[in-house]
């Protein structure tokens, strides 16, 4: 995948992990493709873990899977902020 790819990829799935955990009001684009591309990588590994496969490529298997990650990553800095 291009970087381009892994930008909008990674900012969709920041997105809907945002909205998912509530915070979509404090967070910003910058945020959100954060999210979703430390949480792609998160996601991978769990998926991986488990017996799935990783991001594959621009697809909606890659957005469960940076969604997923980032919805983990977003409920790991809540708790930690509390």
């Amino acid at each position: 995948m291009s970087i381009c790819s892994w930008l909008v990829l990674g900012g969709i799935a920041g997105w809907l992990a945002s909205i998912i955990k509530g915070t979509n009001a404090r967070m910003g684009m910058f945020a959100n493709i954060f999210a979703g591309i430390v949480g792609s990588m998160l996601g991978g590994w769990v998926f991986s873990f488990f017996g799935g496969r990783g991001v594959t490529g621009f697809n909606l298997y890659s957005l469960l899977v940076a969604t997923v990650g980032a919805v983990i990553l977003l409920s790991i800095l809540q708790a930690i902020r509390k």
